[in-house]
């Protein structure tokens, strides 16, 4: 039989295990809250950056998810980042795109063309990144600034280099764009010495188009691209500028050359025409007296990827044509 004593003694024993249990309790259920909580995916805070271009200086809250691109060149400089555009504008030829990105653009919806693209459209993507360009969207500049950040380049020229560059910095890749140039030049690079002596051919290049022929300097997208491997041009080719236009069959002595490279622009509402005036020129006895043409060294090339989609998937096609060219 318990004493008063033993009885107080086992109480105050009992309370003090029940307290100790309790407190253990309540450090296990903060351990698993705890746990819990740590196994949450943290939120990822947002982080802004600032774009300068064509048009001033731009905003940019996070790194865009939902982009719309207004250039042909541009389109080629994100899907080069791995990064699909949400919307683009339509390839010059192509039902929308060129055969050398239509298997990267599923799912892409067309905005236009590069000269007009629809601001509706362009709305109703909701993106939250829009790249355009100076000379050719200046004026709808205010209306796609209303609708999301907007990053303008300055100009389209042969080196698509320079515009890639704030392409990258826009999307919030310049890691992967400066890796991008890099690998392209460092191809370059390997590709002169391959070539060695076959790099003092002297190369022209022609494009015909309805309407119009054209003689292509150093300033055009393949220009940029023969003088970075350092070919030799045909005389009067080595200019700076971008193209003598509307050459008449007078100049054609000034299409010659060791290698004449020509292609043909051939847009769907003048189908044919390109093509046509190119084989009513070849056959011209005036260009039929050329040494070029006597050396049977004329090679037709494809004029979207030598001209037309201006960006670095068509460089690195471009390079592909001269390397298995001269390897012959």
């Amino acid at each position: 039989m318990l004493t008063y004593y033993s009885r107080q003694k086992f109480s105050t024993i009992f309370l003090s295990v029940l307290f100790i249990i309790s407190i253990l309790t309540l450090g296990a259920c903060g351990n698993t809250e705890e746990k819990k909580s740590s196994n949450e995916p943290k939120k990822v805070e947002a982080k802004p950056y600032t774009v300068e271009h064509a048009m001033g200086t731009t905003e940019i809250k996070d790194t865009p998810k939902r982009v719309v691109i207004l250039t042909n060149e541009g389109t080629e400089a994100l899907l080069a980042m791995d990064v699909k555009p949400v919307g683009a504008v339509q390839s010059w030829t192509g039902d929308p795109w060129y055969a050398h990105i239509n298997d990267k653009m599923d799912g892409v919806t067309s905005v236009g063309n590069e000269g007009e693209p629809s601001v509706e459209t362009i709305a109703s993507l909701k993106p939250d990144l829009i790249i355009g360009n100076k000379m050719r969207h200046e004026k709808i500049y205010d209306q796609l600034s209303a609708i999301a950040p907007t990053v303008f380049a300055e100009t389209l020229r042969g080196d698509w280099k320079e515009n890639f560059k704030l392409y990258s910095k826009a999307v919030n890749k310049e890691d992967v764009g400066n890796k991008v140039i890099a690998d392209f030049d460092k191809r370059v690079e390997n590709m002169k010495t391959e070539l060695g002596d076959k790099l003092k051919q002297k190369v022209s290049i022609v494009r015909f188009m309805p309407g119009d022929v054209r003689i292509y300097h150093k300033d055009s997208f393949s220009g940029v691209i023969f003088d970075q491997l350092g070919f030799a041009r045909a005389e009067g080719q080595d200019a700076p500028d971008f193209a003598e236009k509307g050459v008449t069959k007078e100049r054609i002595p000034a299409m010659d050359g060791d290698v004449l490279f020509y292609f043909t622009y051939d847009p769907a509402e003048k189908k044919g025409e390109g093509p046509k005036l190119a084989e009513e020129w070849i056959n011209d006895p005036l260009f039929k007296n050329l040494n070029v043409a006597k050396n049977n060294k004329i090679q037709q090339v494809d004029d979207a990827i030598w001209n037309t989609a201006g960006g670095v998937i068509a460089s690195n096609l471009l390079l592909d044509d001269i390397e298995n060219y001269f390897s012959k």
